[in-house]
């Protein structure tokens, strides 16, 4: 265990516009749901669903 590295998993959303296509990354919120159209897009003001779910994890 001396020798053994620190693993930090942090959960990302990633969202995209059913109108215009445009993709988004954040960092997961608590009840994001896969394929749930939860706001509005940002540059075309369409809807935006949740197209992945994923973790990275980091060695410290």
């Amino acid at each position: 265990m001396i020798f053994s590295k620190k693993k930090i998993t942090t959960e990302y959303t990633v969202e995209q516009c059913t109108k215009c296509g445009t993709i988004t990354k954040r960092k997961f919120h608590q009840g994001d749901i896969l394929f749930t159209e939860i706001s509005h897009c940002h540059s075309c003001d369409g809807l935006t669903r949740i197209e992945k779910i994923f973790g990275e994890t980091v060695e410290q």
